[in-house]
Formats: C-alpha cells, sequence, structure tokens
C-alpha cells in the first residue's frame, strides 16, 4: 500500500469519508456526529492519509491533536474492496509512526461496538480501555481505547 499525506478535505479523503459515514448509518442508524474540523488534521495539529491500492484509494485515517501529548485517532476505515488484507493496521502503525514523530506520546480512539472488527483491530495492537471522552462519552454503544506510543520525556524527531 502506498500511503500519501492528504488534506482533510482532498477529493480522495472526501470519497471515504462519505463512505465510512455511510457505513455509520447501516450499522447505527446515522452518521459520526463528532465535531470535526478539517483544519485539525492539517500540520502541526494532526496529519491526515490515504492509502492507495494499485492507485485506488481504499484506507484513511488520521490524528488530531487533544494537547498534553494526547492526540486521536479519526476516521480510520477501508473500503469494502480492501477489507481483509492488513490494509487498516498497516495504516495504523502510520498513524502511530508520525505521531510519535510529531511529539505525541499517546493515541486515544472511541469506535463502537457495532465495529467489531474495527475494536479487534485497535485491541490486537495494544490499545486498552479508557475514561469515555468527546462527543460520544455517554453513548452506550461507544467504545473508548488509548495506547502509550512514545515517551513523553524523549524529544521527538522530525
Amino acid at each position: 500500500m502506498d500511503i500519501q499525506p492528504r488534506a482533510y478535505d482532498h477529493p480522495h479523503s472526501r470519497l471515504l469519508i462519505d463512505e465510512v459515514q455511510d457505513e455509520y448509518v447501516i450499522r447505527y442508524g446515522s452518521p459520526d456526529e463528532s465535531p470535526v474540523d478539517p483544519a485539525e488534521f492539517a500540520p502541526p495539529l494532526g496529519r491526515f492519509y490515504v492509502g492507495y491500492v494499485d492507485g485506488r484509494p481504499l484506507v484513511t485515517g488520521g490524528w488530531r491533536d487533544h494537547g498534553d501529548g494526547t492526540a486521536e485517532i479519526k476516521r480510520m476505515y477501508v473500503s469494502p474492496a480492501g477489507r481483509g488484507k492488513g490494509l487498516a493496521r498497516e495504516m495504523l502503525a502510520e498513524l502511530e509512526r508520525t505521531a510519535a514523530r510529531a511529539g505525541i506520546a499517546r493515541l486515544i480512539l472511541e469506535t463502537g461496538t457495532k465495529q467489531p472488527e474495527a475494536v479487534a483491530l485497535y485491541l490486537s495492537s495494544g490499545y486498552a480501555d479508557i475514561p469515555a471522552f468527546g462527543h460520544y462519552a455517554g453513548h452506550e454503544l461507544s467504545v473508548h481505547l488509548g495506547k502509550e506510543i512514545a515517551c513523553p520525556s524523549t524529544p521527538s524527531a522530525t
């Protein structure tokens, strides 16, 4: 997979974000209503990526800085044509690498119980339960996970 940095509102990013929102409607009955500002995913505040297979955009993911060395993973998604090939794990590793290089020590995320494949990916990648946060903090279907990815006292490489 070829992972490229993209703006949150780049056409390939939008294509996959629209797909994931459709997926949320199927699984939960409505799109994700978390407030998102595309500027949150532009350096230095965050990063956003699209993964390409044979030139076709199939994977997306980004992180946005929450301050205090913590960033939130958002819009991790694999299009149906790319599922079952390890592409999500590859994108997750890229998000962890780029966040650590930017000085982020801890990644957090919110997913849901109706996305068992996402929950399994994160748990198998070292993420663990954390206190609820954000827009879905009190929602019964929400799963909140986090992982330490870098030592906060270690200067980051650029």
